[in-house]
């Protein structure tokens, strides 16, 4: 009776995929939010922390960097910290992107929407 049909059976798959991944990227979303990373410039003597979302959450700086003929290197290191989480960030939230894509049989590495 349906014979004539026979590309909807897979549509309706399709389409259920689709609302599946759907759901997975809205739970990502709000899960990247609690997802935090940590980046860090001069060895270790300014940190800045961010989720995986790339918002700043907290920025910690050794003392011993303030000295007021050094202002340019603690900017320097202030930006290269806040870069450092910002490129960590995206790298945590391509990560689990890849893993949703491979849950649903896509490949690792397909670029999803955010």
């Amino acid at each position: 009776m349906l014979k004539g049909l026979g590309g909807l059976g897979d549509m309706g798959k399709m389409m259920k995929a689709a609302q599946e991944m759907q759901t997975k990227m809205t739970q990502l979303q709000e899960e990247l939010k609690s997802i935090m990373v940590t980046g860090e410039s001069g060895a270790g003597l300014v940190k800045a922390t961010a989720t995986a979302k790339g918002e700043l959450t907290a920025l910690d700086i050794d003392p011993s960097i303030f000295n007021s003929d050094d202002k340019e290197v603690v900017e320097d290191l202030i930006l290269a910290a806040i870069k450092d989480a910002q490129s960590k960030a995206q790298a945590r939230a391509q990560e689990e992107m890849g893993k949703i894509a491979e849950s649903m049989g896509l490949p690792r590495d397909m670029n999803l929407p955010m």
